[in-house]
């Protein structure tokens, strides 16, 4: 099953005896502690300081985080497989926990991807005391605007600097040992990373700038802050690419916790439905009921496909083939959106009773809302991924084949990509022929169908799109459409290696369509598009291919057989 189900996760494969224990383990402590004090905690609002225990207990981020050649395990390895399952797992479990991983792994990238060799196995070894880390990057007044950077470091006559600024909006800022902070060189205005601990006597923790979670993100100021060339990691131009490849590697876990989400809410929410009974039928038989199951189901498989496929390419990644930094930025966007999607159709079958506070479903439909949004906004990525639609679209090249990376390698390029340039000359491979190798499928025709009716609208725009496009609202309207076909691409690849049913992958190319078709239409109605594009647009508007028995199939014999299948412990 391509699902996660807690109660059968041991008999998983993995390529070694300790990928297996933590993921074991933290299970066990997630369903040890029981969805009773999960949810106390989560309305109570307390940081997840047992966590932090456990993992601390358990060295897990020593073994997740450090790349060979780091901390004391001779077969140490850094795998983004790995991370993608501990990922999902604690977005299944809640997001607070997940953000004290993720803010955790963003902290310690920048030691890792800079020049201090003695920095990186400092930071290696603080983690057995404290395994919290921070990445010290936005700012109040600038928020996104990373180039806009207050905080400075002031060199002073005997070679240190003095550390001024202060920093917004910063994950496990009140705990971690080793915060990498952003900034500039005061006379040079140089970009610069260096290393604070939360602990010392002139870091200042402002305040908790969420009010209403576990989580802890925050305010922090530095006042004269003493440093040295030992706590400095990169400058100018590798400390920018080092800022900008961190995010690469980090935030690509925001779609697989919201994965984890989704799952678990479904299995609530199919609990729920099977065993209540109104005028006279179980809510499994109600129609529209069968139809969001359909939807939310299929939408949370698609999800989990990409997340599978596209951690296959980060790992696969190398200065000939890039192809990850798509990828990237639909899982941190497609795959959180689609997560919001999944919880609006499971709210509407699990109805008042998601309001309740003993039900997970009740924290997950708040915690999924700020996954898309965790990047900034998803604009920032649905601009980066346009600028790859030209390339992506007609430009197509060769590439060896890329199978499933779910083995005990080293993700060597990741920790060493180099300059973050050239972005636009990326080249990917045809994926048409992908499509057609699931061509037999009904909905997969017409989703075909509709991929070239998008050449076309691409076509007839000639150069003047470039203007078009310098208006955000229309480059989001296109770049919603296009996205579908990159994420439906992955999708069929993941699909065959997992041994996905027929009837599941035509299913979702009938939420596909549908998608297709709706952002065409949102896309029509743009002001600026022209009578040419509107022509080829509208042959985008299509509808999918209804079989009733391939409907019913897959209600009865993947979905339903979800029901009490997964319950978290009490």
């Amino acid at each position: 099953m391509v699902l996660l189900n807690p109660k059968n996760y041991k008999d998983r494969n993995y390529p070694d005896a300790r990928s297996k224990e933590i993921m074991v383990k933290t299970i066990e402590w997630f369903e040890n502690k029981g969805l009773a004090k999960v949810k106390e905690d989560f309305q109570s609002r307390v940081f997840t300081s047992d966590f932090a225990e456990f993992v601390k207990k358990e060295r897990i981020f020593e073994t997740l985080f450090l790349p060979k050649g780091y901390g004391e395990d001779p077969n140490q390895y850094y795998s983004t497989y790995r991370m993608f399952e501990y990922s999902e797992i604690l977005g299944f479990y809640g997001s607070a926990y997940w953000y004290m991983f993720h803010v955790s792994t963003l902290g310690l990238d920048p030691v890792l991807l800079g020049d201090n060799e003695e920095a990186k196995h400092k930071a290696a070894a603080k983690l057995k005391e404290n395994p919290l880390c921070a990445f010290g990057l936005s700012e109040k007044a600038h928020g996104a605007d990373i180039y806009s950077s207050e905080m400075k470091l002031y060199p002073q006559a005997d070679g240190t600097y003095l550390a001024k600024g202060s920093k917004y909006y910063i994950g496990n800022g009140n705990e971690a040992a080793t915060v990498t902070v952003f900034g500039k060189i005061a006379d040079t205005e140089d970009y610069v990373f260096f290393a604070v601990d939360s602990h010392h006597e002139k870091y200042e923790c402002v305040k908790n700038v969420i009010a209403c979670d576990q989580m802890y993100v925050a305010e922090f100021a530095l006042h004269d802050y003493p440093i040295t060339e030992a706590d400095i990691l990169s400058r100018g131009q590798k400390a920018w690419d080092d800022m900008l490849n961190t995010i690469n590697v980090c935030k690509f876990n925001i779609g697989s916790a919201a994965i984890g989400l989704c799952e678990h809410s479904l299995y609530e929410s199919l609990n729920h439905a099977a065993h209540r009974n109104i005028f006279g039928k179980n809510v499994t038989e109600f129609a529209h009921i069968r139809q969001l199951f359909f939807d939310s189901y299929i939408r949370t498989v698609a999800m989990k496909l990409f997340g599978l496929r596209a951690t296959d390419y980060l790992r696969a990644a190398n200065p000939e083939d890039r192809r990850y930094l798509l990828f990237n930025p639909l899982m941190k966007m497609k795959v959180a959106t689609q997560g919001e999607r999944v919880m609006e159709d499971l709210w509407d079958i699990i109805a008042a009773r998601g309001f309740e506070k003993d039900m997970f479903f009740e924290q997950a439909a708040m915690e999924i809302k700020g996954m898309p949004k965790l990047e900034g906004t998803k604009h920032v990525n649905m601009a980066l991924i346009a600028k790859l639609i030209p390339n992506y679209m007609f430009n197509p090249k060769e590439y060896p084949e890329v199978g499933r990376m779910n083995g005990s390698q080293n993700d060597d390029f990741l920790f060493n990509q180099g300059p973050t340039k050239g972005y636009g000359k990326i080249q990917f491979h045809d994926y048409m022929p992908v499509f057609n190798s699931v061509s037999h499928l009904s909905n997969v025709k017409v989703f075909i169908e509709q991929v070239k009716a998008f050449q076309e609208v691409l076509m007839v725009s000639g150069a003047g799109i470039m203007n078009q496009m310098m208006n955000f609202d229309f480059l989001f309207a296109m770049g919603e459409i296009f996205s579908v076909i990159p994420y439906a691409q992955l999708i069929v690849e993941a699909a065959k290696m997992e041994g996905v049913a027929d009837e599941i992958i035509n299913g979702i190319f009938d939420v596909f369509v549908r998608d297709m078709s709706n952002y065409a239409t949102t896309f029509l109605m743009k002001p600026s598009t022209t009578e040419q594009q509107i022509e080829s647009i509208k042959k985008i508007i299509k509808k999918p291919v209804t079989d009733a028995a391939e409907f019913d199939k897959v209600i009865n014999d993947h979905i339903y057989t979800l029901i009490d299948t997964y319950t978290m412990n009490p």
